[in-house]
């Protein structure tokens, strides 16, 4: 089976949110697991990273990727040129971007939101993870201002907001469901039957239309992550042993 990128029709640039699709990887990792800390085989991952290098029309060396921590910084992709050996992480981080032509950057997921941002005049992009603890700390606008900081227009930007657990799959207690409500409105969260469900995705969308995004310059890919275990991994429905999603966009206009 091909390797599987889901895109959004807005952005005009090499991009995708990876499926499980089209790996070498076996177990709960079948197939296209792309995560090195999930307990899969190494060379395994590496060959995934291989074939997602494929299907994105990029060196595999012109990656960049960052140690995710569930917080709030952007880092700025430092890789000049691209050949075949994987590049280690650019460091501690939650997004990631380059104005370098024919580099790229990603970001993983099993659940969590990923974000891609293009900045069409300014020949930049960006890639976003937001769990719910980089939503609430606004993680997806702190990649709009390292965009506005080098010249790019909000109001210019484009983004598409990825595959992740929705609304149908994600309890969360009380509490959280309450801060998320403080943070964004009533309609992030939904309480059905006594359980409250939380609305990540929407939470990502309201932050960057906060941020300056024009709404129509806002894709939300609306498929749960939970719902399709053929399809996707998910930390929460597999009890974290499953593998990593990367999402990607290449710096190609």
């Amino acid at each position: 089976m091909a390797t599987e990128l889901l895109t959004s029709s807005l952005l005009p640039v090499p991009h995708g949110f990876a499926t499980r699709a089209g790996g070498v990887s076996e177990g709960p990792f079948a197939s296209l697991n792309l995560g090195f800390s999930t307990g899969d085989d190494r060379a395994k991952v590496e060959e995934n990273l291989r074939r997602l290098a494929t299907a994105a029309g990029a060196p595999l060396g012109a990656l960049s990727r960052v140690s995710q921590v569930h917080g709030d910084r952007v880092l700025e992709a430092r890789v000049e040129e691209g050949g075949d050996m994987l590049r280690p992480p650019e460091g501690e981080a939650d997004g990631l971007w380059t104005e370098v032509p024919e580099t790229w950057v990603a970001v993983g997921t099993a659940d969590c939101v990923p974000v891609l941002l293009v900045d069409p005049d300014g020949r930049r992009v960006a890639a976003v993870h937001s769990g719910w603890r980089g939503t609430d700390a606004d993680i997806s606008a702190r990649a709009v201002e390292a965009l506005v900081a080098r010249g790019a227009r909000p109001e210019r930007l484009l983004a598409a907001v990825g595959p992740a657990i929705q609304r149908c799959c994600y309890e969360v207690s009380a509490e959280l469901g309450q801060r998320f409500t403080t943070r964004f409105g009533s309609e992030v969260v939904a309480e059905e039957g006594g359980r409250i469900r939380l609305d990540l995705s929407r939470a990502v969308r309201l932050t960057l239309l906060g941020a300056g995004l024009r709404s129509a310059h806002v894709d939300v890919l609306q498929a749960c992550t939970a719902c399709e275990p053929s399809r996707f991994f998910s930390h929460r429905r597999d009890a974290g042993r499953t593998g990593r999603h990367l999402n990607l966009v290449v710096n190609r206009f």
